[in-house]
Protein backbone atom coordinates (compact mmCIF):
# COMPACT_ATOMS: atom_id res chain seq x y z
CA UNK A 1 0.00 0.00 0.00
CA UNK A 2 1.36 3.56 -0.88
CA UNK A 3 0.63 5.68 2.34
CA UNK A 4 -1.42 9.03 1.91
CA UNK A 5 -1.57 11.65 4.96
CA UNK A 6 -5.23 10.15 6.35
CA UNK A 7 -8.05 12.61 5.64
CA UNK A 8 -6.45 13.87 2.09
CA UNK A 9 -8.90 13.19 -0.51
CA UNK A 10 -7.23 15.39 -2.67
CA UNK A 11 -6.70 14.46 -6.77
CA UNK A 12 -3.18 13.83 -7.41
CA UNK A 13 -2.20 15.19 -10.72
CA UNK A 14 -1.98 13.01 -13.35
CA UNK A 15 2.51 12.68 -13.23
CA UNK A 16 2.30 12.37 -9.54
CA UNK A 17 -0.79 9.77 -9.48
CA UNK A 18 0.16 6.44 -8.02
CA UNK A 19 -2.39 3.62 -6.88
CA UNK A 20 -2.67 3.76 -3.45
CA UNK A 21 -3.19 -0.41 -3.71
CA UNK A 22 -1.62 -2.93 -5.29
CA UNK A 23 -2.22 -6.48 -6.50
CA UNK A 24 -2.47 -8.91 -3.06
CA UNK A 25 -3.28 -6.20 -0.94
CA UNK A 26 -6.78 -7.42 -1.20
CA UNK A 27 -6.01 -11.00 -0.37
CA UNK A 28 -3.88 -9.83 2.68
CA UNK A 29 -6.63 -7.73 4.29
CA UNK A 30 -8.99 -10.50 3.70
CA UNK A 31 -6.22 -12.62 6.01
CA UNK A 32 -6.15 -9.74 8.28
CA UNK A 33 -10.11 -9.72 9.09
CA UNK A 34 -11.09 -13.11 8.46
CA UNK A 35 -12.39 -12.69 12.03
CA UNK A 36 -14.08 -9.24 12.01
CA UNK A 37 -17.44 -9.06 12.16
CA UNK A 38 -19.19 -6.53 9.99
CA UNK A 39 -19.17 -3.43 12.83
CA UNK A 40 -15.39 -3.89 13.44
CA UNK A 41 -14.48 -3.87 9.73
CA UNK A 42 -16.63 -0.92 8.56
CA UNK A 43 -14.71 0.36 11.62
CA UNK A 44 -11.66 -0.02 10.50
CA UNK A 45 -12.21 1.06 7.34
CA UNK A 46 -13.80 4.69 7.96
CA UNK A 47 -10.85 5.03 11.01
CA UNK A 48 -7.54 3.51 10.19
CA UNK A 49 -5.82 5.55 8.04
CA UNK A 50 -4.55 2.39 5.79
CA UNK A 51 -7.37 2.40 3.98
CA UNK A 52 -7.01 6.49 3.00
CA UNK A 53 -9.75 8.10 1.76
CA UNK A 54 -13.08 6.41 1.52
CA UNK A 55 -16.31 7.08 0.36
CA UNK A 56 -19.76 4.73 0.57
CA UNK A 57 -21.66 4.16 -2.38
CA UNK A 58 -25.37 3.33 -1.70
CA UNK A 59 -28.16 2.90 -4.30
CA UNK A 60 -31.22 3.92 -0.90
CA UNK A 61 -32.04 0.69 -1.80
CA UNK A 62 -34.36 -2.34 -0.16
CA UNK A 63 -31.46 -2.84 2.56
CA UNK A 64 -29.08 0.20 1.95
CA UNK A 65 -30.51 1.64 5.78
CA UNK A 66 -28.87 -1.26 7.56
CA UNK A 67 -25.16 -0.18 5.96
CA UNK A 68 -25.67 3.62 6.57
CA UNK A 69 -26.83 3.24 10.10
CA UNK A 70 -23.46 1.20 10.76
CA UNK A 71 -21.77 3.98 8.93
CA UNK A 72 -23.21 7.78 10.58
CA UNK A 73 -22.46 5.55 14.10
CA UNK A 74 -19.10 5.81 13.33
CA UNK A 75 -18.76 8.44 10.91
CA UNK A 76 -21.80 10.74 10.27
CA UNK A 77 -19.43 12.85 7.91
CA UNK A 78 -18.33 10.30 5.58
CA UNK A 79 -18.77 10.57 1.94
CA UNK A 80 -22.27 8.80 0.79
CA UNK A 81 -22.43 8.79 -2.80
CA UNK A 82 -25.59 8.05 -4.64
CA UNK A 83 -25.90 7.43 -8.56
CA UNK A 84 -28.90 9.45 -9.36
CA UNK A 85 -29.32 7.77 -13.34
CA UNK A 86 -32.28 10.14 -14.43
CA UNK A 87 -34.25 6.93 -14.48
CA UNK A 88 -34.13 5.90 -10.28
CA UNK A 89 -37.94 5.93 -9.18
CA UNK A 90 -39.52 8.97 -7.32
CA UNK A 91 -39.51 6.97 -4.37
CA UNK A 92 -36.18 6.33 -3.92
CA UNK A 93 -34.72 10.36 -4.58
CA UNK A 94 -37.19 11.01 -1.74
CA UNK A 95 -36.10 7.54 0.25
CA UNK A 96 -32.53 9.00 0.47
CA UNK A 97 -34.01 12.28 1.66
CA UNK A 98 -35.33 11.29 4.42
CA UNK A 99 -32.90 8.37 5.17
CA UNK A 100 -30.33 10.95 5.04
CA UNK A 101 -31.76 13.17 7.53
CA UNK A 102 -33.30 10.32 9.78
CA UNK A 103 -29.28 9.00 10.23
CA UNK A 104 -27.54 12.33 10.12
CA UNK A 105 -25.07 11.85 7.69
CA UNK A 106 -23.73 15.14 6.56
CA UNK A 107 -22.10 14.85 3.33
CA UNK A 108 -24.77 12.96 0.36
CA UNK A 109 -23.35 13.33 -3.14
CA UNK A 110 -25.97 12.93 -6.00
CA UNK A 111 -23.71 11.70 -8.85
CA UNK A 112 -25.45 12.10 -12.20
CA UNK A 113 -24.59 10.78 -15.93
CA UNK A 114 -22.65 13.53 -18.21
CA UNK A 115 -25.24 15.45 -20.54
CA UNK A 116 -23.35 15.35 -23.18
CA UNK A 117 -22.79 11.90 -23.15
CA UNK A 118 -26.51 11.20 -22.68
CA UNK A 119 -27.09 13.55 -25.58
CA UNK A 120 -24.69 11.36 -27.67
CA UNK A 121 -25.57 7.87 -26.76
CA UNK A 122 -29.19 7.97 -25.02
CA UNK A 123 -30.83 11.14 -26.85
CA UNK A 124 -34.41 9.57 -26.88
CA UNK A 125 -34.04 7.77 -23.23
CA UNK A 126 -34.39 4.21 -24.65
CA UNK A 127 -31.00 3.02 -24.51
CA UNK A 128 -32.47 0.39 -21.47
CA UNK A 129 -34.63 -1.06 -23.37
CA UNK A 130 -32.50 -2.34 -26.35
CA UNK A 131 -29.17 -1.91 -24.59
CA UNK A 132 -29.10 -2.32 -21.05
CA UNK A 133 -25.67 -2.71 -20.66
CA UNK A 134 -24.67 0.68 -22.77
CA UNK A 135 -27.32 2.24 -20.75
CA UNK A 136 -25.98 1.26 -17.19
CA UNK A 137 -22.58 2.34 -18.44
CA UNK A 138 -23.28 5.97 -19.30
CA UNK A 139 -25.76 6.04 -16.46
CA UNK A 140 -24.16 4.46 -13.89
CA UNK A 141 -20.28 3.14 -14.58
CA UNK A 142 -18.67 6.40 -15.63
CA UNK A 143 -20.59 8.70 -13.32
CA UNK A 144 -19.29 6.87 -10.65
CA UNK A 145 -16.16 6.10 -11.73
CA UNK A 146 -15.24 10.27 -12.28
CA UNK A 147 -16.81 10.26 -8.85
CA UNK A 148 -14.44 7.91 -7.21
CA UNK A 149 -11.48 9.04 -8.59
CA UNK A 150 -10.30 11.27 -5.71
CA UNK A 151 -10.65 8.03 -3.13
CA UNK A 152 -8.79 5.11 -2.32
CA UNK A 153 -11.00 2.80 -1.16
CA UNK A 154 -15.18 2.41 -0.89
CA UNK A 155 -17.69 0.91 0.97
CA UNK A 156 -20.18 -1.31 -0.68
CA UNK A 157 -23.05 -2.70 0.60
CA UNK A 158 -23.24 -6.13 -1.10
CA UNK A 159 -24.22 -9.49 0.59
CA UNK A 160 -23.36 -12.95 -0.04
CA UNK A 161 -27.17 -13.92 0.11
CA UNK A 162 -28.60 -11.45 -2.67
CA UNK A 163 -27.83 -13.34 -5.36
CA UNK A 164 -25.70 -17.05 -6.62
CA UNK A 165 -23.11 -14.68 -8.80
CA UNK A 166 -22.84 -13.09 -5.08
CA UNK A 167 -22.49 -16.60 -3.37
CA UNK A 168 -18.49 -16.29 -2.48
CA UNK A 169 -18.14 -12.69 -1.82
CA UNK A 170 -14.83 -11.25 0.10
CA UNK A 171 -14.66 -8.44 2.98
CA UNK A 172 -12.08 -6.94 0.36
CA UNK A 173 -12.14 -6.97 -3.45
CA UNK A 174 -9.37 -5.09 -5.98
CA UNK A 175 -11.54 -2.66 -7.15
CA UNK A 176 -9.25 -1.77 -9.93
CA UNK A 177 -8.35 1.81 -9.07
CA UNK A 178 -10.04 1.69 -5.54
CA UNK A 179 -9.89 -0.97 -3.41
CA UNK A 180 -13.54 -2.17 -2.71
CA UNK A 181 -14.85 -3.28 0.83
CA UNK A 182 -17.82 -5.15 1.59
CA UNK A 183 -18.71 -4.99 5.30
CA UNK A 184 -21.98 -7.06 4.84
CA UNK A 185 -20.52 -9.77 2.93
CA UNK A 186 -21.54 -12.11 5.70
CA UNK A 187 -24.60 -11.47 6.85
CA UNK A 188 -28.04 -12.88 6.02
CA UNK A 189 -31.45 -11.81 4.69
CA UNK A 190 -32.51 -12.74 8.62
CA UNK A 191 -29.43 -10.56 10.13
CA UNK A 192 -30.58 -7.40 8.00
CA UNK A 193 -34.34 -8.04 8.70
CA UNK A 194 -33.28 -8.41 12.54
CA UNK A 195 -30.57 -5.09 12.74
CA UNK A 196 -33.21 -3.07 10.66
CA UNK A 197 -35.90 -4.03 13.09
CA UNK A 198 -33.52 -3.50 16.09
CA UNK A 199 -32.71 -0.24 15.42
CA UNK A 200 -36.09 1.09 14.00
CA UNK A 201 -34.67 2.19 10.75
CA UNK A 202 -37.23 3.45 8.22
CA UNK A 203 -37.61 0.95 5.42
CA UNK A 204 -37.62 1.60 1.43
CA UNK A 205 -41.45 2.60 0.16
CA UNK A 206 -41.31 -0.03 -2.48
CA UNK A 207 -40.65 -2.85 -0.49
CA UNK A 208 -44.25 -2.90 0.98
CA UNK A 209 -45.33 -3.40 -3.53
CA UNK A 210 -43.14 -6.18 -3.73
CA UNK A 211 -39.67 -4.75 -4.46
CA UNK A 212 -37.15 -6.63 -2.96
CA UNK A 213 -34.17 -5.21 -4.88
CA UNK A 214 -34.46 -1.83 -6.23
CA UNK A 215 -33.18 -0.11 -9.15
CA UNK A 216 -33.98 2.03 -12.02
CA UNK A 217 -37.76 1.84 -12.50
CA UNK A 218 -37.61 0.49 -16.00
CA UNK A 219 -35.29 -2.12 -15.38
CA UNK A 220 -37.05 -3.46 -11.99
CA UNK A 221 -39.92 -5.58 -11.50
CA UNK A 222 -41.20 -7.36 -8.52
CA UNK A 223 -40.03 -10.52 -7.33
CA UNK A 224 -42.11 -13.97 -7.09
CA UNK A 225 -41.94 -15.91 -3.64
CA UNK A 226 -39.03 -18.28 -4.21
CA UNK A 227 -36.90 -15.88 -6.31
CA UNK A 228 -33.22 -14.61 -5.54
CA UNK A 229 -34.26 -10.87 -4.43
CA UNK A 230 -32.35 -9.27 -7.29
CA UNK A 231 -34.43 -11.31 -9.73
CA UNK A 232 -36.27 -8.49 -10.19
CA UNK A 233 -33.57 -6.60 -12.07
CA UNK A 234 -33.32 -6.58 -15.64
CA UNK A 235 -35.91 -9.47 -16.01
CA UNK A 236 -35.65 -11.32 -19.36
CA UNK A 237 -32.02 -10.29 -19.72
CA UNK A 238 -28.75 -12.18 -19.40
CA UNK A 239 -27.77 -9.79 -17.02
CA UNK A 240 -27.14 -9.76 -13.01
CA UNK A 241 -24.93 -6.45 -12.59
CA UNK A 242 -24.82 -3.66 -13.97
CA UNK A 243 -21.18 -3.27 -13.92
CA UNK A 244 -20.09 -1.40 -11.38
CA UNK A 245 -19.68 -4.53 -9.60
CA UNK A 246 -18.60 -7.72 -11.68
CA UNK A 247 -19.89 -11.72 -11.36
CA UNK A 248 -17.06 -12.72 -8.68
CA UNK A 249 -15.16 -15.96 -9.67
CA UNK A 250 -16.46 -19.28 -8.96
CA UNK A 251 -19.79 -18.00 -8.61
CA UNK A 252 -22.18 -19.82 -9.64
CA UNK A 253 -24.00 -18.76 -13.24
CA UNK A 254 -27.18 -16.92 -13.01
CA UNK A 255 -29.93 -18.35 -14.95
Amino acid sequence: MTRRRPGSCAIPSLAQQQPFFSGGDAARLNADFAAAAAPALLQAALTDPRFGCVALVSSFGAESAVLLHLAARVRPDVPVLLVDTGWLFPETLHYAQDLGKFLGLTDLRAIRPDVDRLAERDPNRLRWSFDPDGCCAIRKVEPLDAALAGFDSWISGRKGFQSATRSHLPAFEDGGAQLKINPLHRWTAADVAAYAAQHRLPPHPLIADGYSSIGCSPCTSRTRPGEDPRAGRWRGWDKVECGIHKPLPGSDPAF
